[in-house]
């Protein structure tokens, strides 16, 4: 039996980088284990820094063949992590949110499976995300108390009900927080710890053509996720092209998005990366003279990780359908105060 586990749900490489600080930082001396959830984080996992690390699939998007599949995938992950995590004493999940039935389910299921006498949640930054609070309205309160019924079938699947911020960082079985440094955040100081640097930045960066200015362009879903109408989200793309060959920069790179297979902002003299680490972990190693996007939280890391000299730039934020004056407002000020040129 383990003294202690630090058990951890991610579905990004940003939110991989994050317990890896964890788990090095504040569960030391844990067994670690890891579980992802979406495709996408695969190939920046090393699986020798686990004592346990599994994909998990996402009931919803990957259920079991045949009746009940969403159903049975749920329980059949019980089952997974439960062999993963092992006898404990002690239980730390952590998730970057837990009002979902893939994850909240665990809060109940695992530590009367795993023999814990005492489980804490604890949360994972998620980029941009986690300068907003998501309170719950009352049809996913609603929603919530519908997940509950399923115990009468499955005792396992035990709904943890609760309100406020829907990350759960209200909830009583949330202790800790974990942020990002720089980034603001409205979350209960009383449970925030500030991250290390989630990326060491090279002192050493991999040489490029002497003399070549290099550029790289971060794209993320636009039309694809509502941000933006087609026409604006071509005339963006241009505005950077133009910003380009004003500068000079004619070696230009871009880093695609998971949830952007159109590549909304590639256009055709764009030399495409494709990396087996995380976005954050190549721009600390790969000096670029400029990095650019939209709102992606990319260019907080990249203004983070590069030197002075370097130029971030947001570009089309007039353009952008923010879902209120205060989300523009508040991302325009975290974009600011990480030292990130919004245009």
């Amino acid at each position: 039996m383990s003294e202690r586990v630090a058990l951890y749900f991610v579905a990004s490489p940003l939110q991989y980088l994050a317990a890896r600080r964890i788990a090095e930082r504040f569960e030391a001396g844990a067994r670690q284990v890891l579980v992802w959830y979406k495709p996408g984080v695969t190939p920046i996992v090393r699986m020798e820094d686990w004592d346990a690390a599994r994909y998990m699939p996402w009931p919803r998007w990957e259920p079991l063949p045949g009746i009940c599949g969403r159903h049975r995938r749920l329980r059949d992950n019980i089952d997974l992590v439960v062999g993963l995590v092992g006898r404990c004493e002690t239980l730390h999940i952590h998730s970057a949110v837990f009002d979902t039935e893939a994850i909240n389910y665990f809060l109940r299921a695992l530590p009367k499976a795993c023999g814990a006498r005492q489980m804490k949640a604890r949360i994972l930054p998620d980029g941009i995300i986690s300068i907003h609070r998501y309170p719950l309205s009352i049809t996913k309160r609603l929603a919530q108390y519908a997940r509950k019924l399923r115990r009468l079938i499955a005792p396992e699947l035990d709904y943890w009900c609760f309100s406020g911020d829907r990350i759960g960082s209200d909830a009583p079985f949330c202790d800790r927080i974990y942020v990002i440094p720089g980034l603001p955040h409205n979350y209960p100081a009383d449970k925030v710890v500030v991250l290390p640097p989630l990326v060491t930045v090279s002192t050493a960066r991999t040489a490029c053509e002497p003399g070549v200015r290099r550029a790289l362009v971060i794209g993320q879903p636009l039309v694809g996720a509502g941000l933006m109408a087609a026409e604006d989200r071509d005339a963006v793309a241009a505005e950077i092209r133009a910003w380009l060959a004003a500068q000079g920069i004619e070696r230009i790179f871009y880093k695609a998005h998971p949830k952007d297979p159109g590549q909304e902002l590639r256009l055709s003299d764009y030399m495409l990366v494709n990396l087996d680490e995380a976005l954050e972990v190549h721009l600390a190693n790969t000096p670029y003279d400029a990095v650019l996007g939209v709102r992606s939280s990319a260019l907080l890391f990249a203004r983070q990780s590069s030197p002075a000299e370097t130029r971030v730039i947001a570009f089309g934020w007039d353009r952008i359908r923010f879902k209120s004056d205060a989300q523009r407002r508040d991302m325009r000020a975290a974009f600011t105060t990480c030292g990130v040129e919004v245009q």
